[in-house]
């Protein structure tokens, strides 16, 4: 990918999601632009607004982030370009003077709430969750809502004048972190690496019974394992679901190229996400049987068949 112009990201400044722009080579000169939402973000890429976004889409605590995979689903001309992890804790933080017996109301992001809940249950029972669309407008917005307290990021202090950290890292796991995904326009994928993933969203055929099975067994019979997959619901009516799926391994890797073969079969629609880096860089052992060679010799071996060799009926 050239030198980008522009990158949107989940806005204000400071927030995690700009921290996982930090991880991203090649960005000193390139426009920052806080948006509103995830699927801003990504809007703003496919019309050519913005030539990456960087969006989070899965946390260690609470799983996949909903509205980032509906809208990497719903949004057309994009492709993953790479993950980048991060480690998350929050501050609970208040307008000088408050103290914990002034707050009734906490405003935060939902998913920094429910990182926090084991605190919050301890210290502030009973207190209501006013939700917020990031952790750093949660800070910002205080004294203008309702909430008197908010959690938020660490560093908010360096965005945000006139607060006091009532409680540091406050996190019921300091081991949490979230996933996040740069997200560029639609191109060839990067070299396979060894240490990949690929991301798909896939759609059912049917309701009929089986039919998941059948969907699984598109990447069991070549030995793909699937480290992520999650139903979400397509909207047209009830009852209709889209699964949104990481597969170990490249699209050029031939074990993979043959699952997703079996998938279009198969699947009224399947989109391609990318295929990109894991982040922890840790490379995926298959079996000799599942080996791009494996696949290549069995070609060799149907076409002398097709052929009429006399060697490939014994071979």
């Amino acid at each position: 990918m050239l030198q980008p112009r522009a990158v949107t990201f989940l806005g204000p400044r400071g927030t995690f999601t700009e921290a996982a722009l930090e991880q991203v080579p090649g960005l000193e000169r390139t426009e920052r632009v806080p948006v509103a939402n995830v699927a801003e973000a990504l809007t703003a890429v496919s019309e050519g607004r913005s030539d990456a976004a960087m969006i989070a889409i899965e946390n260690s605590i609470e799983g996949g982030v909903t509205a980032a995979q509906d809208a990497l689903a719903a949004t057309p001309g994009i492709r993953i370009i790479s993950e980048h992890v991060v480690s998350v804790n929050f501050s609970l933080v208040a307008p000088a003077g408050t103290r914990l017996d002034d707050i009734r109301v906490v405003a935060a992001h939902p998913v920094a709430w429910a990182q926090c809940s084991g605190w919050l249950q301890r210290e502030l029972p009973g207190r209501a969750h006013l939700p917020a669309a990031s952790n750093v407008t949660a800070a910002a917005e205080l004294g203008s809502g309702t909430a008197q307290a908010a959690l938020s990021t660490p560093t908010i202090s360096q965005w945000v004048d006139g607060l006091d950290v009532l409680a540091d890292r406050i996190g019921d796991n300091p081991d949490a972190v979230t996933r996040f995904l740069y997200v560029g326009r639609a191109g060839a994928p990067g070299k396979p690496t060894g240490a990949d993933k690929t991301s798909l969203v896939v759609e059912l055929p049917s309701d009929q019974p089986g039919v998941l099975l059948d969907m699984l067994e598109q990447f069991a019979t070549r030995g793909v394992n699937l480290s992520l997959i999650q139903s979400r619901p397509i909207g047209d009516r009830l009852g209709r679901y889209r699964f949104v799926m990481d597969a170990d391994g490249h699209i050029r890797d031939e074990r993979v190229a043959d699952a997703l073969l079996g998938l279009k079969r198969f699947s009224p629609s399947v989109t391609f996400l990318g295929s990109y880096p894991r982040a922890d860089g840790q490379r995926i052992h298959v079996e000799r049987r599942y080996s791009d060679r494996s696949f290549e010799e069995a070609r060799d071996w149907l076409r002398g068949l097709i052929a009429g060799e006399p060697d490939a009926a014994g071979a």
